[in-house]
């Protein structure tokens, strides 16, 4: 029966008729027919949220685009099934489905990777299948949704390399002088000269650049440019050995240059710290021409008496180091507690004497007791007391450590071979009882430690016997024992671990009632007799000091002691903050300028860069 449309226009009952019965019947047929299309697809009935379902949410005209972009499988309810499902049922778990894939998407977009797709035909009838989900769920998906995934799917699929752009400028010009010095384009006069411009327009590019922000605009116009001339570069080639050949030798070459520069880096590395900066040259000439111009009267310390006191806190302190020490002690006395409890013991030379007591008394600390003496005045430091002293005097030693050039040749280790180690200054370490023999207790520090927190602490550690309490250093395989001593020599391999744990010198602990009990310093004066050629360890302080302490190490608590900011700068910022003395052991000292800029600053904030000696000598942060 044919019925005219505007008949029904006419008649509101049976237009309400025709919409709430016989539309939802052929809208259904409609889709079962479709369906049908599919049902030789045998899927899964269940949804893996584990995969990507993003392709549910793109566009009929996005498609293309998804395709060029790796899939992965899409699983859905299964399509035979989903028929006999009312249309309520399947389009609540259509907008379910929505909803997670767009969460899926969200956590992705941080994910730069994207997994891979197992198999093409199978990708194929599953992008089928989304898009046929999709075209149903078209109107469900909202625009922001759509929006969010046509962002990600514009994205690379791998992660792009830091500063690329820059490498990719010096590849080029890599390629481009490989391509001069070969035959075939040498004797090509136009094309030598296009790629001679093209180089120089990349270098003019590049210049000191060494990120990508730090280009110009037109780098990437160069870029593109020099691309295209090396192309056709590299159709003039028929030779592909004399390319490669070209390659390795300047590959080859490259190394040679870069064996010569670490080698001459290290050298001016090790004689810069052998130097004295301007301004710690002046400082001490200044200060000991102001010393004696003082009375008698004005040139003593007060509260002498605190010295021998063994209630009170006492530190051991050598160095020719005026504004080392200053800081040293100025961090101490900072962060005590009580102040008037700490007592400094300074040994410096004879150079350095009047120049560290004018320091400190035109800057006494607050309420702490000093003491500054001469090396020179300790009378029973003398060679036929102490081996290590006649063997710094020996021309032997001299010629060892001072010429230098034969040192880079025969020894590729310049760390051992600092005319630092000449100074007895270094030494004194192992004389403490001789230095200090009323006291029962003593903290040594280096002159290039920074002290943080309150070291109080440290008299009451019970050390169990043992004489030297310090921080081991267990983490760092070149801090173990045959990193300094010579396991080659029977004497050492019979007597010693080599992967035993060494200890760090800087911030220790010495009991010297057990030091004389034990007596550490005979221990000390025979291994030094042995060791008269060098043939058990090179001269220093540390190699010796583990020999002597040798099982008489209490190791400390790590927060103590923080070593390593004088030649690691990837000492964590977190273990410096935790840290009681942080060590500037190594080269690269705060008070240099080849310093680590990060860590100069927890030193130099206790310099008073506004005092007057330091204004005078030019000296600033």
């Amino acid at each position: 029966m044919k019925i005219k449309m505007n008949t029904w226009l006419r008649k509101p009952v049976l237009l309400l008729l025709f919409i709430t019965v016989l539309a939802p019947i052929v809208l259904y047929t409609d889709k079962l027919s479709t369906f049908s299309t599919y049902e030789f697809v045998q899927e899964p009935s269940t949804i893996s949220l584990n995969r990507d379902v993003q392709a549910l949410n793109l566009l009929p005209q996005e498609l293309s685009v998804a395709q060029e972009e790796p899939s992965a499988d899409v699983y859905v309810e299964n399509l035979s099934r989903s028929v006999r499902v009312s249309d309520g049922e399947r389009f609540r778990k259509t907008r379910q489905l929505n909803e997670e894939s767009k969460e899926i998407t969200t956590a992705e977009e941080d994910n730069p990777i994207r997994e891979v797709t197992e198999g093409e035909n199978k990708d194929h009838v599953n992008l089928k299948v989304a898009e046929h989900s999709m075209l149903e769920t078209q109107a469900e998906t909202k625009p922001e949704a759509q929006k969010s995934t046509k962002t990600k799917s514009e994205k690379p699929n791998e992660r792009v390399l830091a500063d690329s752009r820059v490498r990719y400028l010096k590849d080029q010009l890599i390629r481009a002088r490989v391509y001069l010095s070969l035959s075939s384009t040498r004797n090509n006069a136009q094309f030598n000269r296009e790629l001679r411009a093209r180089m120089k327009d990349v270098q003019r590019a590049l210049g000191d650049a060494s990120k990508d922000t730090d280009l110009p605009k037109n780098a990437y116009d160069k870029l593109k440019a020099m691309d295209q001339t090396l192309a056709k570069g590299k159709q003039m080639q028929d030779d592909c050995t004399a390319v490669v050949k070209k390659l390795r030798a300047i590959i080859h070459s490259t190394e040679e240059q870069l064996r010569v520069h670490q080698k001459q880096a290290l050298f001016l590395t090790h004689l810069t710290a052998k130097t004295v900066p301007k301004g710690l040259h002046c400082l001490p000439l200044r200060l000991s021409t102001e010393y004696y111009s003082l009375n008698s009267s004005a040139q003593q310390f007060p509260n002498q008496e605190k010295l021998d006191d063994p209630k009170l806190f006492h530190y051991a302190l050598f160095s020719d180091n005026v504004l080392a020490t200053a800081v040293v002690v100025n961090s101490t006395i900072t962060n005590a507690k009580d102040p008037w409890k700490h007592v400094f013991h300074i040994v410096t030379d004879r150079l350095n004497y009047a120049a560290m007591r004018m320091w400190f008394l035109t800057n006494p600390p607050r309420k702490a007791t000093i003491q500054v003496q001469n090396i020179d005045e300790f009378s029973w430091l003398n060679a036929s007391y102490s081996p290590v002293l006649k063997q710094l005097a020996s021309q032997n030693m001299i010629d060892y450590y001072f010429k230098t050039h034969k040192a880079v040749e025969s020894d590729s280790n310049l760390k051992f071979r600092n005319p630092k180690y000449l100074s007895m200054m270094n030494h004194l370490r192992f004389y403490l009882p001789e230095i200090f023999p009323k006291l029962s207790k003593v903290v040594f520090l280096d002159d290039d430690i920074v002290v943080q927190k309150d070291l109080s602490g440290l008299w009451s550690v019970d050390l169990k016997g043992k004489v030297n309490g310090a921080v081991e250093t267990c983490g760092e395989n070149f801090h173990r024992f045959d990193r300094y001593l010579n396991f080659s020599n029977p004497i050492i391999a019979k007597n010693f671990d080599p992967r035993a744990c060494g200890w760090a010198y800087g911030m220790n602990v010495f009991d010297l009632d057990e030091w004389k009990k034990q007596n550490i310093t005979d221990v000390y004066h025979s291994w030094q007799n042995l060791n008269h050629e060098r043939q058990l360890w090179k001269l220093g302080t540390l190699p010796p000091g583990l020999i002597t302490f040798w099982k008489r190490v209490y190791p400390l608590e790590r927060s103590w002691h923080v070593l390593g900011l004088g030649y690691n700068p990837s000492v964590s910022q977190k273990e410096i903050e935790r840290a009681a003395v942080i060590h500037y052991n190594g080269n690269l000292k705060p008070w240099l300028e080849i310093g680590i800029p990060k860590f100069r600053g927890y030193w130099s904030k206790f310099v008073d860069y506004d005092q007057a000696y330091l204004r005078d000598c030019n000296m600033s942060p």
